[in-house]
């Protein structure tokens, strides 16, 4: 059935509502389709041309006709003063399009500007210390006030204390709710929200009405990732939420940073982990830009980034094919193993050789990235 044509947005609503069509599903599909809203007059061979795109998933989309639903959901939003940003739109963040599994489209309360592209998340612990708190009003007062946009959750502890100083420093934040974008959640940041709102904004991927239930965080926090240049992570423990938006942000190639604390607190060991894992230590704002200087630079074309480096002559060629293989991809362990054909004692012993020697760098989750 072909998509109404009295409201441009009915077809991107649509495609959030065909079973089993994932963000991962809808950027094969935008790979193909010039406009993603054209799927729904394509036909069935032209679908099935797709790659990895399923039967169910074709036949969802051939005989989609849940329009009733898809039009009183654009009231609801149009009521509520929410926006509707399609993935082809110039509103909808590049940095984010450009995901493995980018949202379709984002509901959004306030308005996302050019200016956000750069942009830091600060998350952390929703039980902070004062220690946490104040570290965590620190990077975002330094970072509002370089002209940085910063990303969270807002969620009780660190990430309502980073919004909260942004706003007071007269700066940009976004917060991404893992919940419908129609209302404040928790319930007490309420005010936060309108703040937010009203001078940057509020976004979500899920559609209105949807309640704050647990399993939608995880998918909230790549997104959380996915707007950033950098994620830091002020307090964690070791099972926090914080943990998988920086595991997120190692796989889609964003800056990892953590704020050390107390030694044997529990809000301490995730940060901690990070640390070990490669993750840059952080004490002020300046470690943050320390780090995302050369990203920045790269994006305005201030300096052309330095030629790989490459081994010594007395390097193996298994060495080079590693290294080769590293300056190419940012890879995962397993990865490496795989893409090398090597045995993986073999591998590992020659990612410790390069690590030490300053060529590569480990990241959280045995990541492997090339040094320039």
């Amino acid at each position: 059935m072909i998509a109404p044509m009295h409201d441009e947005c009915a077809p991107w609503l649509a495609l959030g509502r065909v079973k089993g069509l994932g963000c991962v599903g809808f950027k094969k599909l935008a790979a193909c389709f010039a406009d993603p809203t054209k799927i729904f007059s394509a036909s069935s061979a032209e679908l099935a041309q797709v790659e990895g795109l399923h039967r169910d998933v074709i036949d969802g989309l051939l005989n989609f006709s849940d329009w009733v639903e898809v039009d009183k959901e654009i009231r609801h939003a149009r009521e509520a003063g929410i926006d509707l940003v399609p993935f082809t739109h110039p509103s909808y963040p590049a940095r984010l399009r450009m995901i493995a599994d980018p949202p379709p489209f984002l509901y959004v309360k306030g308005a996302i500007r050019a200016e956000d592209d750069k942009a830091v998340a600060i998350v952390g612990s929703r039980s902070a210390s004062d220690y946490g708190r104040r570290v965590a009003r620190d990077l975002a007062r330094g970072l509002a006030n370089l002209g940085f946009t910063v990303v969270s959750g807002m969620a009780r502890g660190i990430d309502g204390t980073a919004h909260q100083t942004v706003l007071q420093a007269g700066g940009r934040t976004i917060a991404v709710l893992g919940s419908g974008v129609e209302r404040a959640y928790p319930p007490e940041h309420d005010n936060l929200y309108r703040h937010i709102s009203e001078t940057g904004a509020v976004i979500s991927e899920l559609p209105i009405g949807t309640r704050p239930m647990a399993f939608n965080f995880p998918a909230r926090n790549r997104l959380i990732s996915g707007l950033s240049l950098g994620v830091v992570v002020v307090e964690a423990t070791e099972k926090s939420g914080s943990l998988i938006t920086a595991a997120m942000a190692v796989e889609q190639g964003r800056e990892v940073f953590a704020v050390p604390g107390e030694a044997g607190a529990s809000r301490s060991r995730g940060a901690h982990q990070l640390i070990r894992q490669g993750a840059k230590l952080v004490e002020t704002v300046d470690d943050i830009i320390e780090e995302i200087a050369p990203q920045l630079l790269r994006r305005s074309g201030a300096a052309a980034p330095p030629p790989p480096r490459t081994l010594p002559q007395s390097a193996g060629e298994q060495a080079r094919k590693i290294l080769a293989l590293l300056q190419e991809n940012t890879l995962q362990v397993d990865q490496v193993i795989e893409r090398s054909a090597l045995p993986a004692a073999q591998v590992l012993e020659i990612l410790l050789d390069l690590e030490l020697q300053g060529f590569i760098r480990q990241s959280p989750g045995h990541i492997y990235i090339a040094e320039r």
